[in-house]
């Protein structure tokens, strides 16, 4: 038995010494780019909005991005997916280039009315300026993976404002049903400071409130799980139609820059034509809407639509921000059905829609608290986890892992986007079963 010199919290001081220094660190540049980022984000907005004969140009804009990605960024264009592979498989250092292809990427879809979100590319900047310091300090592979999920969690964390659920999504987005907790504190270090850096260089945070919450009560409480249960079968529809139009863009469409421009000529001629403008872009004008009044029922499917054609094609940006609108609107549609606040079913709603969607109930969970009080707590954690598990084993990063199947048994470790074929073959050998004759 080996005999420890010191008291085991004595040797621990190390540790943590070394994990402030380096998510500090990995926070600050994070939090820094995700300042930038959320600055031209504005820009870009706005000047589309003032600008609007711009659209027109997004089929354009769709091929140049998709272009500077064929001839410089084929081995960064997974994206997040490629974070999580190198987290649970490491094999070679992310490029740095990551972070500039998708900030301008990013910047060029909003600018010309694409509908993405924003997450992705907070979340590739963290991860790839964090996954510089594998090199400069020699990091092992269980260390380089602890960085990694630091990135991550500051990235999230400083573009959305929501240090607890940007520490705790870096855990959990890894593999359905478990959790690094060897990370735990330098994703919690890196995903406050990164806030706190973002604030500092004056970023601020669209406030959403919900004004009454009900008290706990029977109805309100199985009305969450039916509309968990609603929102988990929407991020289902999402993920997977989003997944289907990808597929079918890279069968049909062989050379890769003519995918985004295709799908931007229906962006932008649908858009143009229908005046659907308000289904661009992030929408936060509208998901603020949403806690406000009532909105029409479609808006949900517009929004889906919209961001499935825009992601599907190719276009660079992320899915979360798109999903709080969907979300958002989809309980705005649902308040008066379930006879609850309509401030208080988008809430649910643009929370629980993510959760599903990426596999994230406790920081979707936590998201809700920070966003709109601690109160909605118990309703906020109702909704997201059972739309979490009706979401079933599908997802917006095909790259989780299975840690511990949902309900249906899965293999561990099994990455989300070879689900669907492994549950084809073992209906196509239950079928073989079936029809074998009788020994």
């Amino acid at each position: 038995m080996k005999h420890y010199k010191f008291p085991e919290q004595i040797e621990l001081l190390p540790h943590l010494g070394k994990w402030l220094l380096l998510s500090g660190t990995v926070a600050a540049l994070a939090g820094t780019a995700s300042a930038f980022f959320l600055f031209a984000l504005d820009w870009a907005t706005a000047t589309r909005l003032t600008h609007r004969w711009l659209l027109w140009l997004l089929p354009v804009a769709g091929f140049a991005v998709g272009w500077l990605y064929l001839r410089f960024g084929q081995s960064v264009e997974a994206g997040n997916n490629l974070l999580i592979d190198e987290i649970h498989d490491p094999r070679k250092m992310i490029p740095l280039r990551m972070a500039p292809l998708v900030l301008g990427g990013t910047i060029v879809s909003h600018l010309f009315g694409a509908s993405v979100g924003r997450e992705g590319t907070a979340v590739q900047m963290g991860g790839a300026l964090a996954d510089q310091f594998t090199r400069l300090f020699k990091l092992d592979n269980e260390d380089r993976r602890i960085i990694l999920m630091a990135g991550i969690s500051a990235g999230f964390a400083s573009v959305f404002g929501t240090p607890l659920a940007g520490a705790i999504f870096g855990l959990e987005v890894l593999a359905i049903g478990r959790m690094r907790y060897e990370a735990l504190l330098p994703c919690i270090v890196a995903a406050v400071i990164a806030d706190q850096v973002g604030l500092l260089w004056g970023v601020h945070h669209t406030h959403y409130a919900i004004a009454v919450i009900p008290p706990i009560a029977a109805w309100p409480l199985l009305a969450m799980v039916i509309a968990g249960a609603l929102f988990g079968l929407t991020s289902m529809a999402f993920a997977n139609a989003t997944h289907a139009l990808g597929g079918w863009m890279k069968r049909r469409v062989s050379y890769a820059p003519l995918r985004p421009f295709f799908g931007g000529i229906v962006v932008a001629a649908s858009a143009w034509l229908l005046g659907a403008d308000r289904y661009l872009g992030l929408g936060v004008p509208t998901i603020v809407e949403s806690f406000q009044q009532p909105l029409p029922a479609y808006d949900f499917l517009a929004k889906m639509a919209y961001t499935i054609v825009s992601l599907g094609s190719g276009f660079k940006g992320g899915e979360v921000t798109p999903l709080f609108y969907i979300g958002a609107t989809l309980g705005n549609a649902l308040a008066p059905i379930l006879h609850l606040p309509i401030p208080l079913l988008a809430g649910m709603g643009f929370v629980a829609v993510f959760a599903g969607a990426a596999n994230t109930p406790i920081a979707s969970t936590l998201m809700a608290m920070e966003l709109f009080g601690a109160e909605v707590g118990v309703y906020a954690a109702i909704a997201c986890v059972v739309s979490y598990l009706f979401s079933g084993h599908t997802g917006i990063y095909r790259s989780q892992r299975i840690g511990h199947a949902k309900h249906r048994p899965t293999p561990e470790g099994m990455k989300l986007g070879e689900v669907a074929a492994y549950r084809k073959q073992q209906a196509q050998q239950a079928a073989i079963e079936s029809d074998a004759p009788p020994l």
